[in-house]
């Protein structure tokens, strides 16, 4: 439904701007007419552009690591944009151009009536005048900076300035009456704006090297001073630096290396108790095991063993009571003896080896412990040896840096590279105005709108009623239906007899809205009236007439048009008397009544026609009548 609606009141726009199309048509040709007067009144003017590149290489006064210099970007571009629209530009091109001397400028722009009335209620002329009455008088002029500063504002308005796409590109052009001014003018704005740039680096360079100079005596001074307290307290509080990135002090180095001999000692001590304690309850292999591959025990153990297999074996022989046997058993007990010495040596050697290795971490606690101390002295000594030692460091690194940068500035200064250049000079202007083409173009956009505008406005204003849909809504009454106006030569008679026309379809479908008008069908009284004469009353009025009579119903049509009845030519009656006569009370309603060709229908004539037709309808004896 919304869609329908929309639909509905965009061909509604549509129609009012069909039918207002004269309006529309005569807004956009003046608005056509007005445009080419303008544009052919219209001063040419020429333009002329030339090309810069703007490369960011800009010098730094001082570099610190972490600070680093700010990539190419948009603000920089901008900023360079900025400098090209200067004032202080615009009056270097003035006084490069000589234009307070030629007053070209006052030639190319001359004053409006409205700028010269105002300038003579004010009394004093303007600058330009001024400008063009120095320059007739032939004579030397000195530079006025008040009529510079006014040929400035005058030339910057002639200046336009843009980037080239995505590029490090400058373009700038210049717009005058006179292609030749603006070529030179594009010309001398890319000139001095090298020329500028220039003259900026080197003052920039000049003011960098001096600003250093001042910093590297003032650095040199604190370094020096700083240097003196570090050496005037180390002598004073015997603190010896053993030198190095680190800084550190011979008392601490001592106390590192004492610190690494002494857990190297406590270590060897632990693995020395270890292996004393293991020692004390083992024996035979386990402490052979626990001492290390020792080969005295090993060579007594397989002499024994031989032995005792010698003595096993002869045992099955002899007894044990047997010289040889008593014999055997004697050697096998003096190397058990032996074997017993050897361990009890080899449990004496854990043990002094312990005994060492305890002694030896004593002696070195002892010296750590000193050690300490004397660190903890020399540090508490070396707070204020460190402060002193921190700001050298500092100061030393600060003027390295600046000292870098000064040979640097000098280097950048004698070479004056320059990060503008020009890529493209100006050549004679062409021209960009008046566009004929894009003036008419806009104009007629212009005009379209305004017709538009205007079509809807009368629109707006217009309160008869045009359409169907107006009756619903200005009046608030229903629409039975819609008759088509009939176009010359048909007539209402010549388009009924086509039944199948549109013209006697619309009446039918007006006699069935009829019907279905009330709850009882076709009312029993119909009155057809229009607001003004000739929108078909009559012939609706019949047309409806002949169609109920034709379905069979007795009707009956009353003229009341005593102004211009028609009724009784179009059925061919005589209309001598009619109603007027029954509203003046010379004769009965039913004298007046006459029948008609179609079966069922008669009429009442108006009869001949009163000077006062509003009275007698407005008579009671027009409510008697249709009563």
């Amino acid at each position: 439904n919304t869609e329908q609606d929309e639909e509905i009141n965009l061909l509604d726009y549509w129609r009012i701007l069909l039918k207002r199309r004269w309006t529309v048509i005569a807004t956009l040709a003046m608005v056509l007419i007005i445009a080419l007067v303008k544009t052919m009144l219209t001063t040419p003017i020429y333009r002329s552009t030339s090309i810069v590149q703007v490369e960011n290489d800009t010098l730094q006064v001082t570099k610190f690591e972490g600070v680093e210099p700010m990539g190419y970007n948009a603000n920089f571009l901008e900023t360079q944009i900025g400098l090209l629209n200067s004032r202080a530009l615009a009056q270097r091109v003035v006084k490069q151009m000589g234009l307070q001397q030629s007053g070209e400028l006052s030639r190319l722009w001359p004053a409006s009536n409205w700028q010269r009335l105002t300038a003579l209620v004010r009394g004093a002329p303007d600058a330009d005048d001024a400008a063009v009455a120095t320059a007739a008088s032939q004579a030397p002029v000195k530079e006025d900076p008040a009529a510079i500063n006014a040929l400035a504002a005058s030339f910057q308005g002639g200046v336009s300035v843009s980037p080239v796409g995505n590029s490090r590109l400058v373009r700038i052009s210049y717009d005058s009456p006179d292609p030749d001014f603006s070529r030179r003018a594009a010309n001398a704005i890319a000139e001095a704006f090298v020329a500028n740039n220039l003259d900026r680096r080197f003052g920039s360079a000049t003011y960098a090297k001096g600003y250093l100079e001042d910093r590297l005596k003032e650095m040199k001074a604190k370094l020096e001073e700083s240097e003196r307290q570090l050496v005037a307290f180390a002598q004073k509080e015997q603190i010896v630096s053993a030198g190095g990135e680190s800084g550190t002090s011979l008392t601490e180095q001592n106390l590192g290396a004492l610190n690494s001999a002494y857990a190297a000692v406590k270590a060897e001590r632990i693995r020395a108790e270890s292996r004393w304690r293991q020692a004390q309850g083992l024996r035979g292999s386990g402490l052979q095991a626990a001492a290390g591959e020792d080969p005295m025990i090993k060579t007594l153990q397989e002499s024994r063993a031989k032995l005792m297999l010698e003595y096993q074996d002869k045992l099955r022989l002899y007894k044990p009571g047997y010289p040889l046997m008593q014999q055997l058993k004697a050697q096998i007990d003096e190397i058990n003896q032996q074997i017993t010495a050897e361990e009890a040596n080899i449990r004496s050697g854990i043990q002094a080896e312990y005994q060492a290795a305890l002694q030896q971490e004593k002696m070195l606690e002892a010296q750590l412990s000193q050690s300490k101390g004397e660190v903890l002295d020399v540090q508490g000594r070396s707070i204020q040896y460190n402060i002193f030692k921190r700001e050298v460091d500092t100061n030393r690194q600060l003027y390295d840096a600046l000292l870098q940068r000064y040979k640097e500035v000098g280097v950048a200064g004698g070479v004056s590279a320059n990060n503008i250049s020009v890529v493209d000079l100006a050549e004679r202007g062409y021209k960009v105005l008046p566009d004929m083409s894009r003036n008419l173009t806009m104009a007629a956009m212009a005009g379209l709108l305004l017709g538009a505008l205007l079509a809807f406005g009368f629109e707006y204003l217009d309160d008869t009623v045009k359409r169907p849909e107006d009756i619903e809504k200005k009046l608030g009454l229903p629409v039975l239906g819609a008759i088509p106006q009939l176009k010359a030569p048909m007539t209402p008679l010549r388009a009924l007899e086509d039944v199948r026309s549109a013209f006697a379809e619309s009446y039918r479908s007006l006699r069935t809205a009829l019907q279905f008008s009330t709850d009882h069908g076709v009312p029993r009284s119909l009155l057809v009236t229009s607001p003004v004469p000739g929108e078909g009353k009559s012939t609706t009025a019949l047309v409806l007439a002949q169609m109920y009579a034709q379905l069979g119903k007795r009707v009956l049509v009353i003229d009341c048009d005593l102004r211009n009845p028609s009724l009784h030519r179009q059925l061919g009656v005589e209309n001598s008397q009619g109603l007027s006569n029954y509203l003046a009370g010379a004769s009965k309603p039913t004298d007046m009544i006459q029948p008609t060709q179609t079966p069922g229908l008669l009429f009442m004539p108006t009869g001949p026609l009163p000077p006062n037709p509003a009275e007698l309808l407005m008579g009671p004896k027009m409510v008697s009548l249709l009563s």
